[in-house]
């Protein structure tokens, strides 16, 4: 990992963290978020850290297990990071489902917290 450059390895850390934790207990994300971030789930917003780990905490499921296929992240101007991971995600005995998920990361108080997120199912309607 270490001839990538910086910012894919601080992407690619934080992406394996977020599944992780999602996947095994969904309530500790709280702590990649600050009052200031936005998230969209699937078109619903939410802002500040209490809403957007309310509304992942009550997502419908017991459990869930995400794949990530491919992900790319890029430095901003800002000095921020922009992730964006493709993959799919088994929620208890639903069928798979694809998924795409985009952060947008940022050096807070010394850790790279996520200050954007947006989310959506790879459903095609129609």
């Amino acid at each position: 990992m270490g001839d990538k450059p910086i910012w894919e390895q601080i992407g690619s850390s934080f992406v394996q963290h977020y599944y992780q934790l999602f996947d095994a207990d969904r309530t500790q994300l709280g702590a990649i978020y600050i009052d200031a971030s936005c998230l969209t789930w699937e078109g619903q917003q939410f802002q500040g850290k209490a809403a957007i780990v309310e509304k992942l905490s009550s997502l419908p499921f017991q459990k869930i297990q995400h794949s990530i296929t491919a992900q790319d992240h890029q430095p901003t101007p800002d000095s921020c990071i922009l992730s964006m991971v493709v993959g799919q995600l088994k929620a208890d005995d639903d069928q798979v489902l694809g998924f795409q998920q985009t952060f947008l990361l940022k050096s807070f108080q010394g850790a790279w917290v996520c200050t954007n997120e947006v989310f959506r199912l790879a459903l095609h309607n129609g």
